[in-house]
């Protein structure tokens, strides 16, 4: 409740000011200076198969269950205020899964150990806060906590912007998703490209394993972002087909020395260097919306790192498992809007489908097995209902399939979604 009742106070504070800008003329022109939206997810969903911890261990003692579970995934409201002469600031207040500080959770590759998950910033989480100078459409530089636009879902990551419930697995698995560091970006577009180019703090490398990849690496459980070493990120998009947009992204920094026991790593002469490099695309137009992304990704000194990893204390954030060398990760979807049919162009409905895999241990360092479990391909089905733009309703059936001896993993999804602005 203490986290609701500070965004109360951060809207009503900004409504305060919004409201006593003094004459008419005033008060017309911070209309388009203050801006207030969000987004929000409520999901419900009835899985397929046994949410016990050692499933993926004893996959034949683990056959023919199922469980169900409510959730809100993200719940963000945004702020944004133009001070005029090119300076602007802007922000987003996150509740994740209801907005809890700290929770506990089943570790799947700890044999089910309960452990208590803390999220940065207590009981709210700053996805963005940011200031930013705008020179001229071509050239802006912003600074503070940004979004690093890797592949498809980090750079549209709003509920609308994706088919699945969720957002799709095959990036949200292993990447920082929506991934937000604190630096410097410059960016810029013109009518046939939008550039970007950043510079923030290194990912953390006691933070990887072998289910997530580099997931964690860049959630700091402490009350600061550790910033030893740093990365740095660039995302090109072409808009020159109409209807077509296709983009590559990239990063690469060290992770090894970014954790408060740095010198685990650095007395080894461990780098820990990620390289991850995505091309995506989506075409819109003849009432068919199509998405596609392409991902592989690369760490430096894997095997090491997992030794490393493994030896640190049950008591510290870490979670003590090998991590891969490489991941790959791809997938494609497409949806046609059936009410195009029909006169009402008011609303959409898309019928969609969806095909795509990723492995989170694609290939292993030393003599690290991978393990089956982490190759999964994602076959998924559905529709989303948009009576206005701003709002959707979906409903999802997806398999998750496995190679032999694992349980393949079906499951029923619906969920109500929006994303918009409320004042501007």
């Amino acid at each position: 409740m203490k986290s609701f009742y500070i965004v109360i106070l951060t809207l009503w504070t900004c409504m305060g000011l919004y409201a006593q800008t003094g004459d008419s003329a005033t008060h017309a022109a911070s209309k388009t200076r203050f801006v207030v939206g969000g987004y929000g997810e409520a999901v419900a969903q009835r899985l397929f198969y046994s949410d016990n911890a050692a499933r993926y261990a004893y996959p034949e003692s683990n056959r023919n269950a199922s469980h169900g579970r409510f959730d809100l995934p993200h719940v963000v409201v945004y702020m944004s205020y133009d001070f005029g002469k090119g300076w602007k600031f802007s922000s987003e207040i996150e509740f994740e899964h209801g907005g809890a500080g700290s929770t506990y959770e089943i570790e799947m590759d700890e044999a089910g150990e309960y452990e208590t998950e803390l999220e940065k910033g207590g009981e709210v989480a700053l996805e963005q806060f940011w200031l930013e100078k705008t020179f001229s459409d071509k050239a802006h530089i912003r600074a503070g906590h940004i979004i690093v636009p890797i592949g498809l879902t980090n750079q549209y990551h709003m509920p609308t912007e994706f088919f699945s419930v969720l957002r799709p697995e095959e990036e949200s698995e292993i990447l920082p998703c929506t991934w937000h560091q604190t630096g410097v970006s410059f960016w810029g577009k013109t009518p046939s490209w939008r550039y970007e180019v950043l510079f923030v703090s290194g990912l953390d490398a006691e933070r990887f394993n072998n289910a997530n990849w580099i997931k964690q690496g860049a959630t700091s459980p402490y009350e600061f972002e550790i910033a030893n070493r740093y990365g740095g990120a660039f995302r090109v998009d072409n808009y020159s087909v109409k209807g077509l947009r296709i983009a590559l992204s990239g990063y690469y920094g060290h992770s090894a020395a970014n954790s408060l026991k740095w010198d685990r790593y650095t007395n080894q002469n461990v780098k820990g260097a990620v390289s991850i490099g995505a091309f995506d695309a989506t075409y819109s137009a003849h009432n068919v919306l199509a998405r596609a992304n392409v991902l592989y990704g690369h760490l430096g000194d894997a095997y090491s790192i997992s030794v490393i990893n493994k030896k640190l204390p049950s008591a510290g954030p870490s979670p003590r498992t090998d991590v891969a060398s490489d991941v790959l990760s791809y997938y494609v979807e497409a949806g046609y809007d059936i009410l195009s049919f029909f006169a009402d162009a008011g609303s959409k409905l898309y019928v969609y489908g969806h095909y795509g895999c990723y492995d989170s241990m694609f290939r292993t360092a030393g003599n690290i097995k991978p393990k089956g479990w982490s190759n999964k391909t994602i076959i998924s089905g559905g529709i989303n209902y948009f009576p206005l733009k701003e709002i959707a309703i979906k409903a999802e059936y997806t398999f998750r399939k496995f190679s032999a001896p694992y349980n393949n993993e079906p499951a029923l999804s619906v969920g109500i979604v929006y994303a918009g602005m409320f004042l501007k």
